[in-house]
């Protein structure tokens, strides 16, 4: 499925000759994030609660949502009370702020927001203005710890400590600020973090975090399948995939095992039945945050695969303990 943004984003990590005369304008957008990082700089606010903020330098998906996830629930094994605040992309909403939990629509709130609420069980506020969105967090759930999905650059927002996830596999394409590369500030912003993690491929001085995949499960009626039995049962699928890096996805069932077609839909997708209406009554196979929005049409060959973030041992450990201020 090609796209005007599809055709950007691969100009982006090719480094295609066609986006050099855009160059004048990426390095105003560089400039400017420089100002407007200097500006944090000097006037740095302490936030009312610890706050942790996960984000990313590049346009589009890089895995942060597994990682948000894994922290909620690490920090929930201490005993930590955590609130999630989010931008909710995708969501068709215009009203703000809005609270999301496991029941929420997630055509209308955004897929993220709605899979962090049904794995964690953390509640979630939505709001464009991230610091407007900690506030509403702190006065209706009194965190211990708010967790920013997404962030990094609403310099409006006070942190305690950065996270930003990069995408191994694709890097930082041709290392341009938006609109001649896909950096929504200069690589040298990595340098300025607590922490960098690496999806998908190794990244230098970046922490690794590999996704490892879990049970089958069936969209319509929950039940499930271990991985060995669903090849078995189902060794061919249309894999269906609407996230950031598609071929992170493909890649992984590849490796299961699976003889796959697949379909690559934009980030965010707003899926209808008729997009995943397949004439040869294959089961069709997702991902999780592509299933948060097919669950209420859903087919009874529809599956998807959850996965879960996998770091180095003691990692999470150490930035939730920065974030607390413990190191």
């Amino acid at each position: 499925m090609g796209s005007l943004s599809e055709w950007i984003q691969q100009g982006w990590y090719r480094g295609s000759a066609w986006l050099v005369p855009l160059r004048p304008l990426s390095s105003l957008v560089s400039m400017e994030a420089r100002r407007r990082l200097r500006r944090f700089r000097r006037n740095p606010q302490r936030p009312p609660v610890p706050v942790l903020v996960v984000g990313n330098i590049t346009v589009g998906g890089t895995g942060k949502t597994p990682l948000v996830i894994a922290l909620v629930q690490a920090a929930q094994k201490r005993g930590l009370k955590v609130a999630v605040i989010s931008r909710g992309f995708g969501g068709s909403t215009r009203h703000y702020p809005r609270s999301v939990n496991a029941d929420s629509d997630a055509l209308e709130v955004g897929d993220e927001p709605v899979l962090i609420a049904r794995r964690t069980g953390a509640p979630v506020v939505l709001d464009p203005d991230r610091r407007n969105a900690l506030e509403v967090a702190i006065n209706q759930h009194q965190p211990d710890l708010v967790i920013s999905d997404d962030g990094l650059q609403h310099y409006a927002l006070p942190r305690s400590a950065e996270i930003v996830v990069v995408d191994g596999q694709r890097g930082l394409g041709n290392g341009r600020c938006l609109p001649e590369g896909p950096l929504r500030e200069p690589a040298t912003r990595l340098k300025e973090v607590d922490f960098v993690i690496s999806t998908g491929g190794g990244w230098s001085g970046a922490h690794p975090m590999i996704m490892r995949p879990g049970d089958m499960e069936c969209l319509a009626d929950g039940h499930t399948l271990g991985q060995a039995d669903f090849l078995r049962t189902h060794p061919q699928v249309h894999a269906v995939a609407g996230i950031g890096n598609p071929k992170r996805f493909f890649n992984l069932l590849n490796i299961l095992g699976l003889s796959i077609t697949p379909h690559v839909f934009p980030d965010h997708h707003a899926y209808q039945p008729a997009d995943l209406s397949f004439a040869d009554g294959l089961p069709v196979l997702m991902t999780e945050k592509d299933a948060v929005k097919c669950a209420s049409f859903a087919e009874p060959h529809w599956w998807f695969l959850p996965v879960t973030a996998s770091l180095p041992e003691g990692l999470l450990e150490q930035m939730l303990d920065r974030a607390l201020g413990k190191e």
